[in-house]
């Protein structure tokens, strides 16, 4: 049985290190109280996130025991991040390895997301080690993962890693079925103090490095804009907008493919269907509500459609939107980047909404605000705009 407290004290027994970060606890508490009511998991699934969840103390702990020994640390400027959001599966990680072509960003690795202490600039040789180590664990855990997720042994990671440890990443609902731990996130869960720890994993990696503005990617950022603003005051935001209908039916793929890692009973498709229809209502809900604040201008809006069909011309209208030039030498970059990745050069992603119990029209019709504030076509319409269409 998988129990909080016992998770914390094998992380500070590993770690040396009393747990001093306030709220973490119960948020796990919640987290597994969460699983035990709504998510029949097998012995393997309970091993599997008993590991995950003790990774996620650990690699916080040991954030905390850097920053014991080495004060400083927290000095570490963080300067005008940009934070890359979208609803899930509308070309955010896309968009990332975008971004990766520009050096005078700093993006997370795959292998420091996992495995990010001690920090690269205070242990280069340990770097390297771990980058290994991770080039040679890495396998997809399910069938398609590479035509699901674009993900590479050293190239570009999200956020999520970071933001699980402190049980505030709304991609936990992907993972295991905790529909209920979701909706706590939004409405009862200190995301302020989940960006902290977010921040002080940033200053870890950064520390006795050369600085540079991250560019920081995770399509669930948008949930807590506002919160991120506290941490980051001079945060810059970049959004993509595909047809959520679309993104509905991938994230509901994917989720039905991540859970049944863990479940001990056939993954119910048409509750995943509910589940995820839930799931990016309220996405949306945080961004219209976002779009129409006082902050809602500092967001740089993205067409999916348009960045599939020229990203070097989208770049440098997102550039311009976040204050920075685009020098020649990135647009040939991105240029070549995109050439050589071309959609579904890693296998297609074939999915339909039907296969989960919702029907297209309805969904289009419950979305449709969203798609009309930020002029979203439909998939087949925007693909056959840039003439995509297969």
């Amino acid at each position: 049985m998988l129990d909080a407290h016992a998770i914390i004290r094998e992380a500070e027994a590993i770690v040396g290190i009393a747990d001093t970060d306030a709220g973490v606890r119960g948020n796990l508490e919640r987290l597994i109280a969460s699983i035990n009511r709504d998510f029949p998991i097998s012995d393997a699934g309970e091993q599997r996130i008993h590991r995950n969840l003790l990774r996620d103390c650990t690699n916080r702990l040991e954030g905390l025991k850097w920053l014991r020994d080495y004060p400083e640390i927290a000095d570490e400027p963080i300067i005008a991040p940009v934070f890359l959001m979208g609803l899930p599966r509308s070309g955010t990680t896309y968009f990332q390895y975008l971004f990766d072509r520009d050096p005078r960003f700093r993006l997370i690795r795959t292998w420091e997301s996992m495995m990010p202490c001690p920090p690269p600039g205070f242990d280069p040789a340990s770097a390297d080690d771990r980058r290994a180590k991770w080039a040679q664990m890495r396998a997809p855990t399910v069938e398609g993962f590479d035509a699901l997720h674009l993900i590479d042994a050293d190239g570009s990671d999200e956020c999520h890693a970071f933001l699980e440890q402190s049980f505030g990443a709304a991609g936990l609902n992907n993972l295991y079925r905790v529909p209920d731990y979701f909706d706590f996130i939004l409405d009862g869960l200190d995301l302020v103090e989940t960006y902290r720890i977010h921040k002080r994993q940033l200053q870890l990696l950064q520390w006795r490095r050369e600085a540079r503005p991250w560019a920081l990617k995770y399509p669930n950022h948008l949930i807590a804009t506002n919160e991120i603003l506290q941490v980051y005051p001079d945060a810059r935001f970049v959004m993509t907008h595909r047809d959520p209908v679309q993104t509905l039916a991938s994230i509901a793929k994917m989720t039905a493919n991540l859970r049944g890692l863990c479940t001990a009973e056939p993954v119910d498709k048409q509750e995943v269907g509910r589940d995820m229809l839930h799931f990016i209502q309220r996405h949306i809900d945080r961004i219209m509500a976002f779009d129409a604040g006082p902050n809602g201008g500092r967001v740089v809006h993205v067409d999916y459609y348009a960045l599939l069909d020229d990203p070097v011309r989208e770049m440098f209208a997102i550039y311009e939107g976040i204050g920075i030039d685009t020098p020649v030498e990135v647009a040939q970059s991105v240029g070549a980047w995109h050439a050589a990745n071309p959609k579904n050069a890693r296998g297609r992603n074939d999915y339909a909404l039907a296969q989960y119990g919702l029907d297209d029209a309805t969904v289009a019709e419950q979305f449709g605000d969203y798609m009309r504030r930020f002029s979203i076509p439909r998939e087949h319409d925007g693909l056959a705009r840039i003439g995509a269409v297969a």
